[in-house]
């Protein structure tokens, strides 16, 4: 019963993600919100934990997973342009030995090409460079699906699995792009991170762009997108359907 009370009440928005060079959208970020009945939306701050205590965070990850591929079938009926949809996978989830194969049979049910979803991880999930991380990565790599770090800088970890393993993104933490056009260090740090990326054939994604001036700065560094408040806010599907539209009439 509680697995159907929170799986029911549970729903998607998107966050925009958007390319540096041509300035059009490049993909969306899957977040996922709990519409609680006394509480309203709540943010997975305030219930992945307790998933995670109920063991309820693998279905959910299953939930969201399945939720994006459709919406992205359902996108391309709608008649956008194909999109790249990044979902967030929690350490539980990405664990199980058979995570590489529930993401490929989603796929194949979906109909969803491979290389519209990214998978977005964190660094602790992969540090370990357990032969179970490296063979999943592998496997991932091999369906096609693109591989992304999640909040990348934040973590205490070696930067030899950049090398080691099938990445294919680094999304730089909100943290360092918050304000690092006053912020020399910040800039700094975002400077280092697109060297270190571009040495490695890796995409860059500056989170939480807000201001004209952090994205002059973002741009500049050398990152290849940017996703945050400044380009769009948090919205439902039938909301980015409708802000797709207005963007098109305004080209």
């Amino acid at each position: 019963t509680m697995t159907y009370c929170i799986m029911a009440a549970l729903h998607e928005s998107d966050k925009v993600e958007l390319s540096l060079k041509s300035g059009e959208v490049s993909g969306v970020e899957a977040l996922i919100r709990w519409r609680h009945p006394e509480r309203g939306v709540l943010t997975p701050g305030s219930f992945i934990g307790l998933a995670e205590e109920c063991g309820l965070i693998v279905p959910i990850g299953d939930w969201v997973l399945a939720s994006a591929c459709e919406q992205a079938k359902a996108w391309r009926r709608q008649g956008l342009p194909p999109m790249r949809i990044a979902v967030n996978i929690s350490a539980p989830h990405f664990g199980r030995a058979d995570f590489a194969r529930r993401v490929e049979a989603l796929l194949a049910s979906s109909g969803m090409e491979p290389s519209m979803l990214e998978l977005e991880l964190t660094e602790s999930m992969v540090m370990s460079r357990s032969r179970q991380v490296l063979e999943t990565l592998e496997a991932l790599r091999d369906i096609g699906v693109r591989l992304s770090l999640d909040d990348f800088g934040t973590g205490f970890s070696s930067l030899g699995y950049l090398r080691s393993f099938p990445i294919q993104r680094l999304k730089i933490d909100q943290s360092f792009v918050r304000e690092a056009h006053l912020n020399p260090v910040n800039a700094s740090i975002i400077r280092a991170i697109v060297a270190l990326a571009r040495s490695l054939s890796i995409e860059v994604v500056a989170e939480g762009v807000e201001m004209e001036a952090e994205l002059a700065l973002v741009r500049d560094s050398g990152c290849d997108e940017s996703q945050g408040y400044l380009h769009a806010k948090p919205m439902c599907s039938d909301a980015f359907v409708a802000w797709m539209e207005a963007e098109k009439s305004r080209e």
